[in-house]
């Protein structure tokens, strides 16, 4: 069974630039959560 992961955002300004983000880049919303996720691990932050 796959789990799910819930995510509230500031406003609706912060929303469209990950959706942004998210289409520039051909990611899916797991794919920008991953990248960010290796970003963290690297400590590019």
């Amino acid at each position: 069974m796959p789990n799910n992961i819930h995510i509230e955002v500031a406003d609706d300004e912060q929303f469209e630039k990950m959706k942004q983000l998210k289409n520039r880049y051909g990611l899916t919303w797991k794919g920008l959560l991953v990248q960010g996720m290796k970003r963290v691990e690297e400590g590019d932050l």
